[in-house]
Formats: C-alpha cells, sequence, structure tokens
C-alpha cells in the first residue's frame, strides 16, 4: 500500500475520501502524462494528499488544514502547495477573505498544481465525471457567470483538450 493512503488512513479519513483520492491522483497523472515538463511523483502524491484536511472538516478550510497537517509532517512545500491551493480553479486573496480563510492567494501556480486541481474537479465524491457535469454543478452552485465557471473551461482546454 502507498504510504499516502497509510497516512490518510492514519489520520482517520472517510472511505469515501480515499477513494476521491486515488481517483483524482490516477486522473491527475493520466493528464501530466501530456507534459514532458512536468514531475510525476509530485502529482501523483499531491493527487492522493489533497483531501487528506477531509479527514478534520468538510468546508473549503479542509485545504489549509490539510496543508498544515502535511506541513508539520514535513512534507515539501511543492505538496503543501497543491494541497493548499487545489481548491476550485483557485482563490484569490478576496475570494478567500470572504470565505474566512487566511487572506492569501491559492490560485494554482505550477503545472503540477493545475493538474491536481483540474483533476479534483472532474471528480464527483470517487466518480470519475466529464467537464460539462462540473460546469453545470458549478452553474447552480455559484451562478450562471461566475468568474470560476470561465476558468475551469480555461483550463479543461489547456490541460486536456489540446491533447486529445
Amino acid at each position: 500500500m502507498d504510504e499516502e493512503i497509510e497516512l490518510l488512513i492514519e489520520v482517520g479519513c472517510p472511505e469515501w475520501v480515499i477513494e476521491h483520492s486515488k481517483g483524482v491522483s490516477r486522473k491527475a497523472c493520466e493528464i501530466a502524462s501530456n507534459f514532458d515538463d512536468v514531475d510525476m511523483e509530485l502529482v501523483r502524491v499531491g493527487g492522493l494528499l489533497h483531501d487528506i484536511g477531509r479527514c478534520k472538516t468538510s468546508s473549503i478550510e479542509h485545504a489549509v488544514i490539510g496543508a498544515q497537517m502535511l506541513r508539520e509532517r514535513g512534507y515539501s512545500e511543492e505538496i503543501v502547495n497543491i494541497v493548499e491551493r487545489h481548491i476550485g480553479t483557485g482563490l484569490s486573496e478576496e475570494d478567500a477573505k470572504e470565505l474566512g480563510l487566511p487572506i492569501k492567494s491559492y490560485i494554482p501556480q505550477t503545472l503540477e498544481e493545475r493538474i491536481v486541481s483540474h483533476a479534483d474537479n472532474l471528480f464527483n465524491g470517487a466518480d470519475e465525471v466529464d467537464v460539462e457535469f462540473t460546469i453545470e454543478k458549478w452553474k447552480r452552485k455559484l451562478g450562471e457567470n461566475h468568474p470560476s465557471i470561465e476558468k475551469i473551461k480555461e483550463n479543461h482546454e489547456e490541460l486536456v483538450l489540446r491533447f486529445e
């Protein structure tokens, strides 16, 4: 068993989070395989650990909590950043303030961060979904013209569609 899966079990992540994380990691590696300049191990581990904070909360704060948990365990800043920045399509400082998160940017910066974040958006629980499902879900949740809708379309174009 992967040490990352063992960690998820050790900290008490629900089974659905573990199954979701396995799927996200697999999908992220599939997306990453189209790029020459990506750290596959970083994508694999980041995908497995992106939701570790869900052992403590299901709120959006799970990303901040998960990043702190991994930081305390000595994980690299690259992994910590994937976990902290995977929520939505990324949150600006203004978004963070509105949501009650520590005020800073949570927008994915590296290719690896963007890939894991997008792979996460292509899952509904442990089930892989198409981008249209995600767009419709976000429209219902955030409103028809929320900027995140356009961002998910852009990410899908840049990370997936151009390789089909």
